[in-house]
């Protein structure tokens, strides 16, 4: 797929540098001082601080996993509910995702109210009455912790059918996790009319959710809500590091804090959406994998390659055309020639497929055959990185030269998407419009080839390289709203350090594109057992 015009390479990954936080500052590469204190400035990190100091009745929070706005929102609700009424103190109706979280924000919101509202609360537990949409009562267990002010901090232990009846302020914590998150984000706008303070916290489920798509309607002024962002990276900047170590009784270090950051992002391998949905607060785009890992191994061989190629020198793009094409024809000859010597004396169809790049990513073209047994074989895949143009139409040509010698080339799907047009366009003009497909990739296409691609592997009817890069591309096609593609944000990173977008997945679906389409316009060899030596495109082909 060619690269989207997106910032991608600029979103965090596992193996960056942390940002810069307290303890850079203490220790430039030394041990910390006896008397570093992460709490110096407070117990709250900097994001925490400007979430209080907003007093908008209306706040959203987008955040990474575990960093601190619902501790943020138990302050502010014990400080307010042990307020009196008169100077606007005010009672604190907490609904999260499970029974464990409102006993969590419960606790806390007690032990704030020993130590900084200097009142000794018992934590209550008692039966709400929730009135249902019918008009009948449903008891659901709540706990709850009452205030010389009269106020109280009231945890609910489920959703709630009656939010509209509760006065005061409502914190609806994991709001993307609720089982009705639609209904609950409803019943929250209506305690508006009766003057209610709202504040909705949570880290994104999926790109659909109603609490993304609350996000995006604020975003475009159609509510006044106040938006709150902070990712893990930005708790990290923040001092989050420096406290888990005080809380963990760990002595802090730069290179442990590296250690750690390594340790988080790197826990969720190949699922980068998840890593960016949970730590990055950006919402996963896929319903699911489109292909699972038990599949994709199962039509794995190690008898078929992956052959990459990069430039061998430093500067190559500005080589000489001459110097340029020899390196490239040398490689060609040395590792591709003998596996098409292999397993092309065969005569039967070979197809291409291609996903090309430049600047980042990789072009990638797996060529194949349907065999005798009807699977749909891909002996060798040709991944190319930072690799001139005229090279990869070298690479094209030379490969499709060759196999029209020990068979026949039935034709390829290539990505023509951004640079890829041009590339597509020459071999449509070189080897026929009725055997090359420029493909503009839409949903229609889609719909159309990924339920046949995803039956290819279910069947066992397709054969791939045994390569964890291209297993870990396989893995990245998820279901979009219905349609299979790889999430634009989406960046992985292969075994040798380099980008990667899915680049394998895409060029083997358009692989299998072609073989179900067929071929056209056949080419005859001229020349007695051509697979024993590369040809001479010049001499030894005419059109049949």
């Amino acid at each position: 797929m060619s690269e989207p015009e997106i910032l991608s390479d600029e979103l965090p990954t596992a193996d960056q540098p942390p940002p810069r936080s307290p303890i850079d500052d203490f220790i430039p590469g030394g041990v910390p001082p006896a008397d570093l204190d992460p709490l110096a400035d407070g117990i709250l990190m900097k994001h925490q601080k400007e979430y209080l100091e907003d007093q908008s009745d209306l706040k959203l929070v987008r955040k990474g996993r575990r960093t601190g706005f619902t501790f943020a929102e138990a302050l502010d609700s014990t400080i307010i509910a042990a307020t009196a009424k008169s100077e606007g103190g005010d009672s604190t109706y907490y609904i999260g995702d499970t029974k464990e979280k409102g006993l969590e924000f419960i606790a806390t919101c007690a032990g704030f109210a020993k130590h900084v509202a200097k009142e000794l609360l018992t934590v209550g537990e008692f039966m709400f009455d929730d009135v249902q949409p019918d008009g009948s009562t449903k008891q659901i267990a709540a706990y709850r912790i009452k205030f010389a002010s009269g106020c109280v901090i009231v945890a609910l232990s489920s959703n709630p059918a009656n939010i509209r009846g509760l006065q005061g302020r409502v914190v609806i914590d994991e709001a993307a996790f609720h089982k009705n998150v639609a209904a609950v984000i409803d019943a929250c706008n209506a305690l508006l009319i009766w003057g209610g303070v709202i504040r909705i916290i949570s880290t994104h489920n999926g790109a659909l959710n109603p609490f993304n798509e609350l996000i995006k309607e604020t975003e475009a002024g159609q509510y006044d809500y106040s938006i709150h962002t902070a990712t893990f990276d930005d708790a990290v900047a923040n001092g989050l590091y420096e406290r888990v170590c005080q809380k963990r009784g760990w002595t802090p270090s730069v290179e442990d804090k590296e250690k750690w950051y390594r340790k988080v992002r790197r826990s969720y391998g190949t699922r980068v959406e998840a890593m960016r949905e949970e730590l990055d607060a950006i919402p996963r785009e896929g319903d699911g994998v489109l292909l699972p890992l038990a599949q994709i191994e199962a039509c794995s061989t190690d008898e078929y390659k992956v052959l990459r190629w990069e430039p061998p020198y430093p500067g190559f793009v500005d080589m000489p055309e001459s110097a340029r094409r020899g390196e490239m024809l040398s490689w060609l000859v040395r590792e591709v020639f003998p596996i098409i010597a292999r397993f092309g004396n065969q005569s039967l169809e070979w197809y291409l497929g291609g996903d090309f790049a430049m600047r980042q990513d990789r072009s990638s073209f797996p060529f194949g055959y349907v065999g005798q047994d009807l699977r749909r074989h891909v002996p060798f895949l040709i991944e190319l990185r930072n690799c001139p143009y005229d090279q990869q139409k070298q690479v094209l040509f030379w490969v499709v030269e060759q196999l029209e010698l020990i068979g026949l080339f039935g034709g390829g799907v290539l990505d023509a998407n951004g640079n890829g047009m041009v590339l597509a366009q020459e071999c449509r003009q070189k080897f026929g419009a009725d055997r090359i497909v420029e493909l503009m990739p839409s949903d229609a296409s889609l719909r159309e080839s990924t339920p046949l691609f995803r039956a290819a592997f279910e069947d066992r009817t397709i054969l791939i390289p045994a390569d964890i890069n291209t297993r870990d591309d396989l893995r990245q096609l998820q279901i979009i709203g219905g349609v299979a593609r790889v999430p634009r944000h989406v960046r992985t990173e292969g075994t040798d350090g380099g980008k990667r977008h899915g680049d394998n997945a895409i060029s083997l679906l358009n692989f299998h594109s072609a073989t179900k389409r067929g071929g056209g316009q056949r080419w005859r060899p001229m020349i007695p057992n051509a697979a024993s030596r590369p040809r001479n495109p010049d001499t030894d082909w005419i059109p049949a």
